[in-house]
């Protein structure tokens, strides 16, 4: 049986106060004894609560296990609001980051993501070098037809997030897995729809135009639906996977591009090189013919000046110097062309071999 500390303590009290009063009589041993006994230190008494508060410790204790066992609270982080359910009807109004209380087994709360999350349309063989990120969608290539039913393979990544305010009904409309059905399909047609109105062969060429249809009609399909619940961020046409024939075909027609491209160089080349000779030579020909025409300008105007008076002035100045050349060589032979029609003409007689001529 379990022994009672209490009644245990007052028992050795009471049996300590009968002691006391029968000390008289006792002999020294037990004198002694009793002496022994007083040196003891008096254990203390545990006064134990009363039934009333035993009973709030109780509650209290119950309390805090069924908080932890049916935790009857949610925690929305930053970047995710909250979904109330009341007995399966979807609560309006989203609930914002913090901690949120509901009644266990009548309400529930649903945490939403609403931070922008990636679609990957990707190649088996690239996805499996890729690790699945949170809030990344993983999805195979698309394949399409083209205008002429060749097949091709489009790989492209649909950057989005939930409208946060909308989210509610968003998850209410298209449930828990909204994604598989707003933007896995939708994509899809308008990819194929877009991709094969185009030739294979034009594909490559035209990238940039069927990334702008593709995200304009995306977009158009998106803000029709009720209550626009998905945000389209971006949309990047990442790879277009062509059949081979046609890539051959391509490279082919791209290097006889490149060989005409050169081809056409050459003769602009040659044509610029013969064009700047023939603008030489042409300079040189003006040239030549500019100063003939100036030459025979000057001959003119000569001709035009040449008179008789002057004539005759210049025949003096002439007769002047054959004067001058009398005094310094007596000896000289002077022949004189009257009119003046042809030089004057004078040999020294010491040396017959040299012959002077003096102008008009």
């Amino acid at each position: 049986m379990p022994i009672d500390l209490n009644e245990h303590l007052r028992q050795k009290n009471k049996n300590y106060k009968s002691q006391q009063e029968n000390g008289g009589s006792s002999n020294n041993g037990g004198n002694g004894a009793n002496r022994n006994f007083q040196n003891y230190s008096k254990i203390p008494s545990f006064n134990m609560p009363s039934g009333k508060k035993m009973a709030v410790i109780y509650v209290l204790i119950i309390l805090i296990v069924l908080l932890f066992l049916l935790k009857p609270f949610t925690i929305i982080n930053s970047g995710e609001v909250g979904v109330k359910i009341t007995t399966g009807e979807f609560s309006p109004t989203p609930l914002q980051p913090g901690i949120h209380f509901f009644i266990p087994g009548i309400q529930r709360i649903i945490p939403v993501n609403t931070k922008v999350r990636i679609a990957e349309f990707i190649s088996a063989e690239a996805s499996t070098f890729r690790g699945r990120d949170e809030g990344s969608l993983k999805n195979q290539a698309i394949n399409v037809l083209d205008s002429r039913g060749l097949s091709v393979s489009v790989e492209l990544a649909v950057q989005y997030r939930l409208d946060p305010l909308s989210v509610p009904q968003t998850i209410a409309t298209w449930g828990q897995n909204w994604e598989e059905r707003i933007i896995t399909p939708v994509i899809r047609e308008i990819v194929r729809n877009v991709v094969g109105s185009f030739p294979a062969e034009e594909l490559p060429t035209k990238r940039n135009e069927i990334a702008a249809l593709i995200d304009q009609k995306f977009r158009e399909n998106i803000e029709g639906l009720k209550n626009r619940p998905v945000e389209l961020v971006s949309i990047q046409l990442t790879e277009i996977v062509l059949p081979i024939a046609i890539k051959e075909q391509i490279e082919r027609v791209q290097v006889a591009r490149q060989e005409a491209e050169r081809a056409r160089y050459e003769v602009e080349r040659a044509k610029q090189e013969a064009e700047k000779k023939a603008a030489l030579a042409k300079g040189v020909a003006d040239a030549t013919i500019i100063e003939a025409d100036a030459q025979a300008r000057a001959n003119r105007l000569i001709s035009q000046s040449l008179n008789s008076p002057l004539l005759q002035l210049r025949q003096i100045e002439v007769q002047g110097k054959f004067n001058e050349a009398l005094q310094v060589n007596k000896d000289a032979k002077i022949f004189l062309t009257p009119g003046g029609v042809a030089p004057n003409i004078w040999l020294d007689s010491k040396d017959t071999q040299r012959a002077a001529s003096i102008g008009q």
